[in-house]
């Protein structure tokens, strides 16, 4: 297994996440987007989050096995310093450990760049994220209740964050 930084590439990395990610779109609540995002989408997504937090993807011997990227979590400037995170898995790549080498890498990563909070938004139910996301540090802070109607029904959204630093705080900058 190999973990890098994805590199914005329609043609390389921006195809492999995409075609990752759009059975996720299309036949699951676990992506609130109604439309999978092409190849080109992928690679300006890949170019924009890599700017500012960071883009990884996970390769095995048949290509990019799965991905993960952290990303703003709000707009304004008091949320500088949390970040939400995503991690995608091939289906023929999951339960093989690429989840937890992703975050692995992506985890400190952010943390090093200055970040102090880490969180991951769940569509629930969803107990193999809940699963990854407990096992890599994180903590249930709370459920948002039928936020997101796909597939002809609601779906909650469960929260998890993890510190990423510690200290009294406040970060410099």
């Amino acid at each position: 297994m190999l973990i890098r930084h994805a590199q914005p590439d329609a043609n390389t990395d921006g195809a492999a996440c995409a075609a990752i990610y759009a059975p996720f779109v299309q036949h699951t609540g676990v992506s609130f987007e109604d439309t999978p995002p092409d190849a080109a989408e992928f690679a300006r997504r890949i170019e924009r989050l890599a700017a500012t937090h960071a883009f990884l993807v996970a390769e095995d011997e048949r290509g990019v096995a799965g991905f993960a990227y952290g990303a703003p979590h709000r707009e304004r400037a008091a949320y500088r310093w949390a970040t939400e995170v995503s991690v995608y898995i091939d289906e023929r790549a999951q339960r093989r450990g690429f989840g937890r080498a992703l975050y692995g890498q992506l985890l400190p990563m952010l943390g090093r760049q200055g970040m102090w909070t880490a969180l991951a938004g769940v569509a629930l139910p969803n107990a193999a994220s809940v699963a990854l996301h407990e096992a890599c540090g994180f903590e249930p802070i709370g459920v948002y209740h039928k936020i997101g109607f796909k597939l002809g029904r609601w779906f909650d959204v469960g929260w998890w964050e993890l510190a990423l630093q510690h200290g009294p705080g406040p970060p410099a900058g």
